[in-house]
């Protein structure tokens, strides 16, 4: 089998055929790895109640979000494990182990057995396979971004690596595609049901190409000359973090991709995670707006990525994270404006407010699906959240019975500790219908409506979201590549990388519903990544360097 080689060096300045290759075929690989790994994420309501159906359905999607997290916990322990190996043995051969790992997780979730099957096992398995995931996924993103910026000429590596980042997004993309088409052909039941595996067993072909793809290349001409003249690494963990250079990746940590990360995972995933969980857009047309807003900024990624090559990566990457806090929080109130006018209306003429003694208040997250919360707060939180309607807390005399007023309207809750089973169950129906009657009555929708959706003003919104992601995620990869040496260059970015985008992003969803569930206040949760990429704004500012002149051959 023959192998792509790049016949220019990476300082002529000169494109080839072979370099045009190589970053095709380095790019495709990683867009069907980030396929896979955003299949869950796109699918983490059913997820959650397909694997997680023994708890209740505030849990069952805390818990998915939990499962799709664990994925991204463990990023930064394969960016330990492969950027080691990359930096000993070469980039190609580890990152051609990765897209391995990666798709045969993605196939065995398409044929694992739901959790009504299958018991506890189900789940355990599931998490374990996102975690055969992640750690695939912390290997993968180093070894192609280095990979292609080892091959790029001067001058365009900003551009070059620019491809390796729209990956992410055009994988996020193609995941929504796949299911958008297969909920639209089977429907809605038969999709929810078992027609979720399709995306996930398709993979499969997606494998295939991927390795046929990878073996088509030759290793990247600085490892091998570096690897000529015996100058590899003999202990890249070690060179890279208990050194001085490990001073530079904790800042490239703090004052990049830590910020890089939240208004990624904002713009996008958390994003699509407040239409359909909070404003109650159809998943489906969600998934839509999604995609469009998608394909019209991918192109971001490119233009950001050239633009680096001429006034620097730093500055826009900074001034990326700093729109995004300036503007989060008028965006998302732009969204519930424009997608779901009706809950806007209502909370603005009939707030609801809940009065209750704080300390017989629980944290409404049930971990083995057994609590039953019958604490009169507890139980107005709980009917609360699960209609997904935004109250505002107020503190209550200690001992007294918890209350609710909607507009006008005041409803006492019940101590259910000392009731039976049935007596308890009939009681809280009985305070359901009337939560519900006086929500309908002040105005309250239960869903979004279609009709009242304004389709053009929420496609531009997501699209200015996407387009901060594009800012700041187009130059990191060439930003990262430049700030550490040859010998130990795919462990020491990788980290930094895979702690921001793991930790950092991976984290967003569950941690800003996690702030919206115990404050009550839907755009409570945007404090995280606001607080996050304020951070970075301020730490890569004073003490990260420009990057764009750095000669990589070092």
């Amino acid at each position: 089998m023959s192998s792509v080689t790049a016949t220019a060096s990476p300082g002529s300045g000169e494109l080839t055929k072979g370099h045009r290759k190589v970053i095709f075929a380095s790019s495709l690989g990683t867009v069907f790895e980030w396929y896979d790994f955003y299949l869950y994420g796109s699918l983490a309501v059913i997820i959650g109640k397909q694997f997680f159906g023994g708890l209740n359905d505030t849990s069952q999607f805390i818990f998915a979000l939990l499962a799709f997290a664990a994925g991204f916990a463990v990023r930064p322990f394969g960016a330990l494990v492969f950027g080691r190996l990359g930096d000993m043995i070469g980039r190609k051969y580890t990152f051609l182990v990765t897209i391995v790992i990666m798709g045969l997780a993605t196939f065995l979730v398409g044929i694992l057995p739901s959790y009504a099957t299958m018991g506890i096992a189900a789940p355990i398995i599931l998490i374990t396979l996102r975690l055969a995931q992640g750690l695939a996924l912390g290997g993968e993103y180093g070894g192609a971004a280095t990979y292609v910026a080892e091959h790029a000429p001067n001058g365009k590596r900003g551009l070059y690596t620019s491809f390796i980042q729209t990956t992410a997004t055009l994988g996020l993309f193609l995941s929504l595609l796949v299911i958008w088409s297969c909920r639209n052909y089977l429907g809605k039941e038969a999709f929810e049901e078992w027609g979720w595996r399709i995306p996930f067993l398709v993979s499969v072909v997606l494998l295939g190409v991927s390795v046929w793809i990878r073996m088509q290349l030759a290793e990247s001409p600085l490892f091998q000359q570096m690897k000529a003249e015996g100058k590899t690494s003999k202990a890249p963990i070690t060179e890279s973090f208990f050194s001085k250079n490990g001073k530079i990746a904790l800042l490239a940590l703090l004052g990049a991709t830590a910020g890089q990360a939240v208004v990624w995972y904002g713009g996008q995933f958390y994003s699509l995670f407040f239409l359909t969980k909070t404003l109650g857009l159809d998943p489906n047309r969600a998934d839509i707006l999604i995609a469009i807003a998608l394909a019209l900024a991918t192109g971001g990624f490119i233009f950001f990525g050239w633009l680096s090559d001429k006034i620097g990566r730093k500055k826009i990457v900074l001034a990326g994270c700093l729109i995004a806090a300036v503007t989060y929080f008028p965006v998302f109130k732009a969204l519930t404006h424009n997608v779901n006018p009706a809950l806007e209306s209502a909370v603005a003429k009939s707030p609801v407010t809940v009065t209750a003694d704080p300390d017989r208040c629980a944290f409404q997250f049930d971990p083995v699906g057994k609590a039953t919360f019958k604490q009169s707060c507890d139980i107005i939180k709980a009917a609360l959240a699960k209609k997904g309607i935004p109250y505002i807390n107020a503190p209550a005399a200690a001992g007294s019975v918890a209350t609710v007023s909607i507009g006008g309207a005041n409803l006492s809750s019940f101590e259910g500790e000392a009731l039976g089973k049935d007596e308890f169950k009939a009681q809280s129906e009985a305070f359901g219908k009337q939560l519900a009657e006086a929500l309908k009555t002040a105005g309250y929708p239960e869903k979004a409506d279609p009709a009242q959706v304004n389709t053009p003003v929420v496609v531009a919104l997501l699209t200015f979201l996407v387009l901060l992601v594009t800012m700041v995620y187009g130059p990191i990869a060439a930003w990262l590549v430049e700030l550490f040496p040859t010998r130990i260059r795919y462990t020491s970015m990788s980290l930094p990388y895979h702690i921001g985008n793991g930790w950092f992003g991976g984290f967003l969803p569950f941690t800003a519903f996690a702030i919206v569930a115990a404050t009550g206040n839907i755009y409570s949760g945007l404090w995280y990544p606001i607080i996050v990429a304020s951070m970075t704004v301020v730490i890569g500012a004073l003490f990260l360097p420009e990057t764009k002149n750095v000669d990589i051959r070092d």
